[in-house]
């Protein structure tokens, strides 16, 4: 457990153990000297090909289209034998896509991909390790689900409607409640597009939560109407318990709720690192690395997630939260005593770092947070590169000196100081240098997706976040 004397302390100062010279260890210019003019080696594929599969088709969306393009001509061979189903069975598959949308974003779920993908050895083949290492794009199969999950209740709607008008079938009820079903899941897909979701975050997360809570109950409305529709003689609770939506929906009802089962303020230790970053500690769990926290003020209306720091041989965790917006500014400006936390940590993109032998972590700003319990814990020979304007100033003398001491070699280019620097070359010298098999960027998506694509289209496998879902 952390020593700070008590939950509601804003610790605003820490005193050093020992100060670790920051001449001998910091802004090393000869390091970097002259990597600017170095000639990288060429991008593999031809553009065309390259782009296609590392700009378009990456695994997020193959999974995206495993799912969705599966769906689809099973759609089309539904279609071809329209007169042979009814309602009924659309009505099964639409659920069963929904029922998975929803599973692929359970907190057990994701840790349980994370825990059987990462657990492949170090002593595999690298190709192998590459691909498991993408288990995080696993949410490909929920905008796929989703999205299917749609496309099927369009065509149940289409079949329920033609079934009542006929006489035999569905009833009004259900056509109705399947019309405002569909209405809440076109609105939730609309605002969870990229774009929108990025413009107008919390509307994003309203819609996400309250549409999908009140989709949810009409589905429990629309099965229950549905098997009504086609019970026979059957007593209506009978044919619920031997109904395959009703058990499905049961479990994606549970799974939504077992986060907010977790719901709790929990007390907070506040350490206040600069005007631009604060650092919060716990006591409630000691998660794994590697992991993130879902934490609000108000948590019925936005949440915020961030990157656990374990340290090893304590118990709790820390996370550091940089202005980002306003939600951030009003945390560092008025650090909170107590702060509502969601769930349970879940693994993230950090959980892969253990799969290989040597690794080059990039960082820049606060994303430091996300790689500092690998950094501190030492198990796998890494080379930090981490940019930032002023880490000191910034992030306090405390982060900079832990990461220091657990890996001397780390590399800290101060942008203040020397401006912003080509982090493909800069990344690709310090990866040839310190001979490493992957890279593992923390940062935004611009220069993720830049420093990723460098890497990738010339064979050196590198994993950064997504912001696809």
């Amino acid at each position: 457990m952390y020593t700070q004397s008590s939950a509601n302390t804003t610790v605003n100062s820490v005193p050093m153990e020992k100060r670790i010279d920051p001449s001998s260890l910091e802004d090393r210019t000869s390091i970097w000297a002259g990597y600017e003019k170095e000639i990288l080696p060429p991008k593999e594929p031809v553009r065309v090909l390259r782009n296609m599969r590392h700009r378009i088709f990456y695994i997020y969306r193959r999974l995206f289209g495993l799912v969705f393009f599966t769906n689809f001509g099973i759609l089309i061979w539904v279609a071809l034998h329209f007169k042979s189903v009814n309602s009924s069975h659309i009505g099964l598959i639409t659920i069963g896509n929904l029922f998975g949308a929803i599973l692929m974003r359970q907190d057990y779920v994701v840790d349980a991909f994370f825990v059987v993908f990462t657990a492949v050895p170090r002593s595999w083949p690298l190709w192998i390790r590459r691909f498991s290492a993408r288990v995080y794009h696993l949410g490909g199969l929920h905008s796929g689900g989703g999205v299917s999950g749609m496309l099927w209740l369009i065509f149940f709607c289409v079949k329920a409607t033609l079934e009542l008008v006929h006489g035999k079938g569905a009833s009004g009820a259900t056509v109705l409640v399947s019309y405002i079903i569909l209405t809440l899941l076109f609105g939730i897909i609309v605002f969870a597009h990229p774009t929108l979701r990025k413009k107008f975050h919390n509307t994003f997360e309203a819609t996400h939560r309250f549409l999908g809570w009140s989709a949810i109950f009409l589905v429990w409305v629309q099965i229950i109407c549905l098997t009504d529709d086609y019970r026979g003689d059957k007593p209506i609770s009978t044919a619920l318990l031997h109904s395959i939506p009703f058990w499905l929906i049961s479990l994606a009802t549970l799974s939504i709720a077992l986060p907010w089962f977790r719901l709790k303020k929990v007390p907070v230790t506040c350490e206040k690192l600069s005007n631009h970053a604060l650092r919060m500690y716990f006591d409630y769990t000691t998660p794994g690395a590697g992991s993130f926290v879902r934490l609000s003020d108000t948590p019925m209306t936005e949440w915020h997630s961030f990157a656990t720091m374990p340290e090893p041989g304590k118990e709790g965790f820390s996370v550091i939260i940089s202005k980002a917006g306003d939600w951030t500014a009003k945390m560092i400006a008025n650090p909170p005593t107590h702060i509502w936390k969601r769930g349970f940590p879940t693994y993230g993109v950090m959980r892969i770092l253990p799969m290989f032998r040597r690794i080059v972590l990039v960082a820049t700003g606060s994303g430091i947070a996300p790689c500092t319990p690998a950094i501190l814990e030492g198990k796998v020979p890494i080379r930090v590169l981490w940019t930032a304007p002023d880490v000191r100033e910034t992030f306090g003398d405390k982060l900079v000196d832990s990461i220091l001491k657990a890996n001397p070699e780390s590399v800290i280019y101060n942008t203040r100081k020397h401006g912003k620097p080509d982090m493909v070359k800069l990344t690709y010298r310090m990866v040839t240098e310190f001979n490493a098999e992957a890279v593992i960027i923390i940062s935004n998506k611009t220069l993720t997706d830049k420093v990723v694509y460098g890497m990738m289209s010339r064979g050196i496998p590198a994993f950064g976040a997504i912001w696809d879902s």
